[in-house]
């Protein structure tokens, strides 16, 4: 079988992927499929440092403004969505180019993964979220800390829908979430994948990190929230509990100072590069 390329550029957050994906994607006659878990929500532009189209520089993005925010998106629909895409772009005789921060995006779409027929119970999946909302987010991502390090390692506290599905799959098998993220039948994908990761000093993301999120909020984040808000879009939706999100909701239900906000939302996006500066050196 003649497999083609398959260009994937990866990299904590603030590293510079996009600016570079699209540089490739220009050189090489290519199109940009996103692996990015909050990029796919519409209206969601800002906080999610989703490419305008002054940088997209013409260049084709697949998997960005797929869903609403209060539509479910899970990595199974990622999986096949892109995958779908990487087939369009190589079937019109151009290099797909994934590049993007999440890991298990990343991995749905190069490695023979199914998600097809992982175990689940409604009943216990309510007990979960119960058990969140009375002892908080943190307190349930310690338990699956302690028993799933992995999925642990790479989902943020707050993403609280992924650490019940994740504890879930283990109280019901014994066995961690990414154990059932078998191979798909022994198929291989009709592609090589090329990986790339993009990576620099710790000292200089933090600063750029720093002043990423005093960009967005110079850039309207705020608004983009209350707008959201306004919407309709509640706060306890998987996509509200974004970094930027989450932390400009509950200054706006005065919860919070503003000042509190902003410092959390560049604690938040630290810790997140951090996250996945250990996911992609494994």
């Amino acid at each position: 079988m003649n497999r083609r390329p398959l260009l994937v550029l990866v990299g904590p957050t603030a590293t510079g992927k996009t600016e570079v994906a699209v540089e490739l994607a220009k050189r090489l006659d290519g199109e940009v499929v996103t692996a990015d878990s909050m990029q796919v929500y519409r209206y969601m532009d800002i906080g999610t440092a989703k490419p305008t189209w002054e940088e997209r520089r013409g260049i084709p993005h697949h998997l960005v403004d797929v869903v609403d925010p209060d539509e479910p998106f899970n990595v199974a629909i990622y999986q096949e969505l892109a995958l779908r895409a990487v087939r369009e772009v190589a079937a019109r005789g151009r290099l797909p180019v994934v590049a993007g921060g999440t890991g298990l995006y990343i991995r749905a779409v190069t490695d023979p993964y199914s998600f097809a027929g992982t175990p689940g119970d409604p009943v216990l999946r309510r007990q979960l979220e119960a058990e969140a909302g009375a002892a908080g987010n943190e307190a349930l991502h310690r338990r699956l800390a302690a028993v799933d390090p992995v999925a642990a390692g790479r989902l943020h506290p707050n993403d609280r829908r992924r650490v019940v599905r994740a504890l879930e799959v283990y109280l019901l098998t014994g066995r961690p979430l990414h154990e059932h993220l078998g191979a798909d039948g022994g198929r291989t994908r009709p592609f090589v994948p090329l990986l790339f990761g993009l990576t620099m000093d710790r000292a200089l993301a933090y600063r750029r990190i720093e002043e990423r999120v005093e960009d967005m909020l110079a850039r309207g984040l705020l608004a983009e929230v209350a707008g959201l808000l306004e919407r309709g879009y509640g706060r306890q939706l998987t996509a509200m509990q974004g970094l930027g999100y989450k932390e400009l909701a509950a200054y706006l239900a005065g919860e919070t100072g503003y000042d509190q906000a902003v410092d959390l939302i560049k604690q938040g996006t630290r810790r997140l590069a951090k996250r996945q500066w250990t996911w992609f050196g494994r």
